[in-house]
């Protein structure tokens, strides 16, 4: 192939095409094109509008012989749905979304807005942490990251591309309260009213979240979520907040991962703000449920229809050993990682974990606490990563007699470029479980991906397979669970652009898009194109 004669997305791709079937001799062509293979997916990733260029550079025979082109234009002039998939050969089963399904991208503020200082914005514990020495890897920060703030247009012109209806995003509390309190910034709230507006007009629901992690540095500098006054102060933002958006807004939640932003910043002290022990732990974890409750009402009454729930950093908890003390010691590690936060907000109150009962004088908890916790949510956001491995011990890390000597996954799957093990079965195990414990609320999967460093070739294509197999193994997990029963009602990507991955800085790279962090510039992955075909379909071949 002459490189000079086609696009360079085409003369990739194709030459990509070439070089796997030269790869298996002794077989037809036709044997390279098979389920799940890299093969099938390398053959079939030009969509339409690269079906038009191929045929007018002359190269409609040499895409024949793969037996693509014929499966490019069944794509054209038909309706979702009814498109046949340009990643797994024809004859595949059929995996069907309900109808009205979201599918999404998901992101946060720090991780990609840049824009530190613009605007009247505050400062965050990320920028007091990511501008300490040694706190993040290379000395990374978040002060320009994918400049979002200021391209945003292109952010919501890649969810455009890839056929998504829902973006979830969070919102940058000191970007509206500089400081934690008083009035709210009016450049501020502009911002976020125009992301909005864009979204809406592209017909993509917003999906905001209140909370991902970026606290007011003033209100740490107060105690930040030790201090019992931070659940006022919090549920003060979250009522500025809806009000100036609730009229565009009817998906919010609350908040991202308490279990992670805790555990990693007041337990383990490796995220911000840098704080560690139980002792610290404990009344944080206490006082973010405090804060749950009160930043719910105060939502509810400034925007009575709004659909409101929180996402949650959710793993599935299995025994290391075929004990019953490994069996009890992860289901602790289950209540109090996966539902510590959830049960009390449903009114169950705290999970029974601790061998000597709740440390309520540790925690601080007081009399009428568990009302104010209340939050009857109405749905719940389902971020899943991996599955984890417990076991028994004296004490542990939460005092509850249980340890996750395998946080990462086990031993079975792949792993991915940050060493997290990657098996679908846990996101299905976690919906079920979920849809067991909890009959009737409704579920939203608002993270699920996956990091791998594969960069733009010479022609400027990112040839991303792993994150490709990756999605096509979770979401057959998930279509399995609605099978079954699971209420979910959307999917989310993490993330849409590659971006800043916290105490990793820039090291890691989950995007459906690749961003050149020199120039800002986004180039949709090969995934991308992958998840941009799903959603328009509603479903997959599997």
């Amino acid at each position: 192939m002459n490189a000079g004669q086609y696009p360079p997305r085409v003369f990739s791709l194709v030459e990509s095409s070439q070089n796997v079937v030269e790869r298996t001799p002794g077989r037809p062509t036709e044997a390279a094109v098979c389920p799940f293979s890299n093969e099938a997916r390398l053959l079939g990733r030009l969509g339409p509008g690269d079906a038009n260029e191929v045929e007018a550079h002359g190269a409609g025979e040499l895409l024949r012989s793969f037996g693509v082109l014929g499966r490019i234009h069944a794509h054209e002039d038909t309706r979702p749905g009814d498109r046949e998939s340009r990643y797994a050969p024809p004859g595949m089963a059929r995996l069907r979304f309900p109808e009205g399904f979201h599918w999404g991208a998901a992101t946060a503020s720090y991780q990609i807005e840049g824009a530190w200082k613009q605007d009247g914005k505050g400062e965050s514990i990320w920028d007091r942490f990511s501008h300490t020495a040694g706190r993040v890897r290379n000395g990374d920060t978040g002060d320009v990251a994918c400049d979002s703030y200021n391209r945003f247009p292109e952010d919501v012109a890649l969810l455009e591309e890839m056929n998504l209806t829902s973006y979830r995003f969070s919102i940058t509390w000191p970007r509206i309260q500089p400081t934690g309190r008083g009035a709210a910034n009016a450049k501020g709230l502009d911002y976020y009213r125009r992301l909005v507006d864009a979204l809406l007009a592209a017909g993509i629901r917003p999906f905001p979240t209140l909370y991902h992690w970026d606290l007011p540095q003033s209100l740490e500098d107060e105690g930040g979520w030790t201090s019992r006054d931070l659940a006022g102060r919090f549920a003060d933002y979250a009522e500025i907040t809806t009000r100036a958006l609730g009229d565009r807004v009817s998906d919010w939640m609350i908040f991202n991962e308490p279990s992670i932003f805790l555990a990693m910043g007041y337990l383990a002290g490796i995220h911000a703000p840098g704080r560690r022990g139980l002792d610290t732990w404990l009344p944080a974890s206490h006082i973010v449920n405090l804060a749950q409750g009160q930043a719910f009402q105060a939502m509810r009454a400034s925007a009575s229809d709004a659909r409101i729930g929180t996402a949650l950093a959710l793993a599935p908890c299995q025994p290391m050993h075929d004990t019953d003390a490994d069996r009890d010691a992860a289901e602790r590690w289950h209540q109090l990682t996966n539902t510590w936060w959830l049960d009390p907000a449903l009114g169950r109150g705290y999970p029974a974990v601790h061998p000597d009962g709740l440390p309520e004088r540790a925690m601080g908890v007081r009399a009428g606490d568990l009302a104010l916790c209340e939050a009857p949510l109405d749905f719940v956001g389902v971020n899943l990563y991996m599955r984890c491995g417990v076991e028994a011990c004296d004490g542990g890390p939460f005092d509850i007699d249980a340890v996750a000597t395998a946080p990462m996954g086990l031993d079975q799957g792949p792993r991915t470029h940050c060493n997290w093990e990657v098996w679908p079965d846990a996101l299905y195990d976690m919906l079920m479980r979920l849809t067991q414990d909890y009959d009737g609320l409704e579920l939203e999967v608002t993270e699920n991906g996956c990091a791998y460093p594969d960069g733009p070739d010479d022609n400027g294509v990112i040839h991303d397979d792993r994150r490709i197999e990756f999605f096509q193994g979770y979401l057959e997990a998930a279509a399995r669970a609605i099978d079954e029963g699971a209420p979910v009602k959307g999917y989310h990507a993490w993330s849409l652009l590659d971006n800043f991955e916290w105490a990793e800085g820039y090291g890691e790279r989950f995007g459906l898009a690749w961003v050149d962090f020199e120039s800002g510039e986004r180039t949709l992955k090969e995934s991308g194109h992958f998840f941009a075909e799903v959603a328009s379909a509603n479903g997959l071949e599997a």
